[in-house]
């Protein structure tokens, strides 16, 4: 599976300008690129919203070779009620908390790590190594898992991940050594996405997606959105299928060759999110309505 990839982790925001300094300011990211759209994705990337929503790639590097975030923003929605589903994302990057000290952004330590908390609740395990200039920072994201032998045996067998390695509690697999891990974690009990529920993202070849499709229908296993075509205006057009694994974690493959030409590096991203926020008046609307909608 060397030609599949690891790419992002979609997470919903509520505060928009607040996100953004975190992940720029504090974690040290960059916008790769930044998109408005009119309505709701039809693979429901924003989630079950039909509205006005942005998205915004960021990250350490381009998404040929880094694993990225996908900050997805709502317009109307200020919070998310959080679960226990995601974990954490892994980074190697001690500047970020000498950043958050000058900052006076609150850091926790658990363990070997240093944990940030990204508004809206999100967390972020620091490794206590400086910025490797050669590689991603990001090394992994974690997941809960409401029964790990069921779930290494859907992202192996089914998924096609390699698992690297399988402890009592937690179980280490991905694609190639040198991306970013998708890490279980047992959680003794159901896995609860509540409405901040997120979604990870994989390239695979265009020709796969049809047969990943169709190995997942074979299994009995959940199919959120069948094979489909996105597009994004003046951009390529991608294919993607959308699947659920065994707790509902939600799961995008997505064709690599309209990828790579979507996902190039926008020189502008950054002043277009800029503009986004500055023209976003929805705080000021909801206030005279009464207020942002929390979900």
């Amino acid at each position: 599976m060397a030609s599949r990839r690891a790419l992002h982790f979609v997470f919903k925001i509520g505060n928009r300008k607040a996100t953004a300094d975190f992940y720029r300011n504090i974690l040290g990211m960059k916008v790769l690129r930044h998109e408005e759209f009119e309505e709701g994705c039809k693979a429901t990337c924003n989630g079950p919203y039909d509205g006005k929503w942005s998205k915004t790639m960021i990250g350490y590097g381009p998404e040929d070779n880094h694993f990225v975030c996908e900050l997805t923003y709502n317009y109307g929605v200020s919070q998310y009620e959080l679960g226990n589903d995601f974990l954490g994302l892994y980074i190697e990057c001690s500047e970020a908390i000498e950043r958050a000290k000058a900052a006076g952004y609150p850091v926790k330590e658990e363990g070997d790590y240093s944990v940030l908390e990204a508004p809206g609740g999100y967390k972020f395990y620091i490794i206590k190594k400086s910025m490797p200039k050669d590689r991603d920072p990001v090394q992994k994201v974690a997941l809960a898992s409401s029964n790990l032998e069921r779930s290494v045996k859907y992202w192996r067998d089914l998924a096609g991940l390699t698992l690297f390695s399988e402890e009592k509690d937690k179980a280490t697999l991905g694609f190639s050594e040198n991306q970013a891990k998708l890490v279980l974690h047992s959680i003794g009990g159901p896995v609860n996405h509540a409405k901040a529920f997120g979604r990870i993202a994989f390239a695979a070849p265009g020709a796969d997606l049809p047969g990943i499709e169709k190995k997942m229908k074979d299994a009995g296993e959940t199919i959120i959105t069948p094979y489909i075509s996105l597009d994004t205006p003046g951009k390529a057009t991608v294919q993607v299928v959308i699947l659920g694994d065994p707790d509902g974690h939600e799961i995008c493959f997505v064709g690599d060759e309209g990828f790579r030409e979507l996902s190039q590096v926008d020189p502008k991203g950054e002043s277009l999110l800029d503009d986004a926020m500055e023209k976003d008046k929805s705080d000021e609307w909801f206030a005279k309505k009464g207020g942002k909608a929390s979900a």
